[in-house]
């Protein structure tokens, strides 16, 4: 049984400060490059989102309605 179609799952290791690496293959999916800006999007019972960069826009348009 094969992955579905557009669904990824990947493991990062946080380190000393905090910080994480996102996955070569995360990076080429979602076109992300050194100096772009991501958002987290944070839910205490849900966990963390980063979602489309290209979404912030909409993020920003229903936070600050």
């Amino acid at each position: 049984m094969g992955k579905p179609e557009g669904k990824y799952a990947w493991t990062v290791t946080v380190g000393t400060k905090g910080q994480i690496v996102i996955p070569k293959e995360a990076r080429e999916v979602f076109d992300i490059h050194p100096g772009d800006h991501l958002l987290i999007l944070a839910d205490a019972k849900q966990g963390l989102a980063i979602p489309p960069k290209d979404s912030f826009d909409e993020y920003f348009k229903k936070l600050f309605k």
